[in-house]
């Protein structure tokens, strides 16, 4: 079968297709034959080396990606939620050939679920990482209904799930956005849109002088983002960042592998796909041979939805 991935870490010249050996499901496993997968950043870290020291620990070829859709084409014993035929979505923790690039995965059958009513492959591939990853985020912040919580990087995958699973559970939302992602940012539903920028935090603390209880960084600011939040509030960060705080502030870094498997979260994201509270955005399709393509793109930035790559 056919994955995309590296024998040698590098730029996205160095992706390109490889014939690895089937796989069959075990106990408590599915097979999904893959017709989406999603680029993530993650995705540019596995294959430049980002990686390196752990991946090696196996042969190549190293193959990314985390985020996929498709169809269930074997079921393991001990499985009762999928069957053969279902249209799937799942997250996947990438080691050594077994990556998201891939024709068809064995998984943990609690990392898939069904996909959502009435979407492609390609969207629903954008679901599983980023949106545990936001789903993650926001159980540890712990905010009770009615508290405010401000979101950095709102225009991004993991921004706008965190905006829309916010007031999903009754929360006022804060959300940034530069002057070209204003109305995009605003249709997602946050109650208040500023200006994206380093005094992002000034800017939030304008709108709720006591400071937000609760900030999701999807941009990556960490410690400039401090100041947005009250004394004893919280901050979810993603690559990491734990710190130093400040004020009593607890830090919180998202790690989406420790929900790898929480199969009752991610079928509770599909839940609210159906129930039109969360929005799905793909901004391109590649064929599985045009991926080194798709990084490029990536990496350019600037790009609003996700690119998937096809199989």
């Amino acid at each position: 079968m056919r994955v995309v991935g590296v024998d040698e870490f590098g730029g996205p010249e160095m992706l390109r297709i490889f014939d690895v050996p089937e796989r069959h499901a075990g106990p408590g496993e599915v097979r999904l034959a893959v017709r989406a997968a999603t680029v993530n950043p993650t995705d540019t870290i596995h294959r430049s080396g980002g990686r390196a020291e752990m991946l090696r620990r196996d042969p190549p070829p190293y193959v990314p990606g985390m985020d996929v859709a498709g169809v269930i084409d074997e079921v393991g014993d001990g499985v009762s939620h999928l069957r053969v035929g279902d249209d799937a979505m799942a997250i996947v923790v990438p080691t050594a050939s077994h990556g998201g690039y891939s024709e068809s995965l064995v998984l943990p059958a609690r990392s898939v679920t069904r996909m959502p009513s009435g979407v492609s492959y390609a969207e629903a591939s954008t679901l599983p990482m980023n949106g545990l990853t936001a789903r993650y985020a926001l159980d540890l912040l712990a905010l009770p209904a009615g508290s405010t919580l401000a979101v950095t990087g709102a225009a991004g995958a993991f921004g706008g799930y965190m905006v829309q699973l916010g007031l999903a559970a009754g929360l006022r939302v804060i959300a940034d956005a530069s002057d070209a992602d204003h109305d995009l940012v605003t249709s997602l539903g946050a109650h208040h849109v500023v200006a994206r920028g380093d005094d992002v935090a000034r800017r939030i603390r304008d709108i709720v002088p006591d400071g937000v209880d609760g900030l999701a960084d999807g941009s990556v600011q960490c410690g400039l983002l401090l100041g947005a939040i009250r004394d004893g509030g919280a901050m979810a960060t993603v690559r990491g960042w734990d710190g130093p705080s400040e004020r009593d502030i607890d830090i919180h870094p998202v790690w989406v592998r420790e929900y790898a498997q929480e199969l009752e979260r991610l079928d509770g994201l599909r839940q609210l796909v159906d129930d039109h509270q969360l929005t799905l955005r793909v901004a391109q399709t590649f064929d599985a041979s045009e991926a080194a393509q798709a990084h490029r793109r990536l990496e350019a930035g600037g790009t609003r939805g996700r690119f998937v790559i096809t199989f």
